[in-house]
């Protein structure tokens, strides 16, 4: 019976091996390039032109140009640094009459804060600028309306910024972030990247999250991390210490020596008290038995 069962293994092997011989013979990837010189697999990866232009390019600790003026959703001359220097700011750049990614964008953060305890205002800023320099304050406070309708916090007002600009303030800031974007005359829109950027009260670049839906745990270590632990609680500490930021994928991932250590000492702290409460137990049943024989 074992030398039946060992004969059917090995046809099974056998037939493995001449399938995956027979496949990479097949692979178009394998025989050459395709017709006009390329292969398949390179016409795949090939992005249009006007795409290979867009990107977020990850400037972690820059200082960003604090000295640069917008306009605000009144239409008041401000500076960027008048956001800045006592809170952690996220800094997101859209357009407000962008037809689709950019609402995403402004929605997935949107959702994000409306579950942290944090507020806007008051433990954190947000900056939200135009990339297109023919936008009006009136635009910018016509998107600001929609999103404090969204986060109805009281202190969101004073809290969460919605610029516009000249072309060179504009391009100044988003060459600082990394921010690539290209304006497309075909069809008279912006193509670009989707994300948001968290910089120290400084005005530092610390975090970048990618996408248009945000963790709001990392979110919140992101901002705690900025602030340079002057906001959150002490567990907040303690998940800092046992999570790291990881740049290459804009999220906090544990740590796993300091997660043992943590665990580690508070087994200790449970063994200990487990063992002090045995021995009181003990000393005071020796105290009874001692009163009752005496």
């Amino acid at each position: 019976m074992r030398f039946l069962a060992l004969q059917k293994i090995t046809r099974v092997v056998f037939a493995m091996l001449l399938f995956s011989a027979f496949a990479g013979a097949q692979d178009p990837g394998s025989i050459g390039p395709a017709a006009g010189g390329l292969s398949p697999t390179s016409r795949q990866d090939q992005k249009p032109s006007i795409l290979q232009q867009v990107g977020i390019d990850q400037k972690l600790n820059t200082q960003l140009p604090l000295d640069l003026t917008f306009r605000d959703e009144h239409g008041a001359t401000v500076r960027l640094g008048d956001y800045f220097g006592s809170k952690p700011v996220i800094v997101s750049l859209v357009y407000y009459r962008c037809p689709m990614l950019c609402g995403q964008v402004l929605n997935g953060m949107t959702a994000a804060l409306n579950v942290l305890r944090f507020d806007v205002g008051k433990e954190f800023n947000i900056v939200t600028v135009s990339i297109d320099p023919t936008e009006t304050p009136e635009i910018a406070a016509k998107k600001k309306e929609v999103y404090l309708h969204r986060y109805q916090r009281p202190t969101a007002d004073k809290g969460w910024a919605y610029l516009t600009g000249d072309q060179t303030n504009i391009e100044q800031l988003a060459k600082a972030i990394g921010f690539r974007y290209v304006y497309d005359e075909r069809t008279k829109q912006y193509a670009h990247a989707s994300g948001i950027v968290v910089a120290t009260p400084e005005g530092r670049l610390a975090q970048y999250y990618y996408g248009i839906e945000y963790s709001p745990k990392d979110l919140r270590l992101g901002l705690i991390e900025a602030s340079q632990n002057k906001i959150g609680t002490v567990v907040d500490q303690l998940l800092l210490y046992c999570y790291h930021y990881d740049p290459a994928t804009g999220h906090y991932g544990a740590i796993a020596m300091r997660a043992l250590r943590i665990a580690g000492a508070l087994t200790v702290v449970v063994l200990g008290g487990f063992v002090i409460t045995m021995l009181r137990r003990e000393a005071q049943a020796g105290t009874l038995r001692r009163a009752r024989h005496s």
